[in-house]
């Protein structure tokens, strides 16, 4: 995340930089067993999202991830951590739209939104962990 907010400093107009600083506090909330904590999360990635929808506003994933975060989110955790599935969000989006075919596809975009952010997440970490590792070493003096 320091990274992120370090590509914000130099370039606040960055779209990308702002909406997976919005993704890592939504999966961190997804992830939190604490309904209060994971509130708190979800609620600082929501400016990150309508800021990166609104550098950006045709992008479909800024949009959509907006959508989620608003919407879905804080019912999903709840839900989840109340019967510990993560499948009950299927319910979540069956019960809004009120039609099978359109609450399957809503169903398969959230998955592949999860599934999305968790290998962001994990490509994320070992990105940083790679960046410092991977250190070059000093110039050689040779005389």
């Amino acid at each position: 995340m320091s990274k992120l907010h370090k590509a914000l400093t130099i370039d606040p107009t960055n779209d990308k930089a702002v909406w997976y600083l919005g993704e890592v506090h939504k999966f961190n909330a997804f992830l939190n067993p604490d309904h209060d904590e994971a509130k708190i999360e979800y609620d600082v990635a929501f400016p990150y999202f309508i800021k990166a929808v609104e550098l950006s506003p045709r992008n479909e994933d800024y949009r959509y991830s907006l959508k989620i975060c608003a919407q879905h989110a804080p019912e999903m955790h709840k839900m989840r951590n109340m019967q510990g599935e993560v499948g009950l969000v299927d319910q979540i989006l069956a019960r809004e739209s009120g039609a099978s075919s359109s609450s399957v596809k809503g169903t398969y975009d959230l998955k592949c939104e999860l599934l999305g952010g968790v290998i962001l997440a994990i490509g994320l970490v070992a990105w940083i962990i790679m960046t410092k590792s991977n250190v070059p070493p000093p110039p050689s003096s040779s005389r």
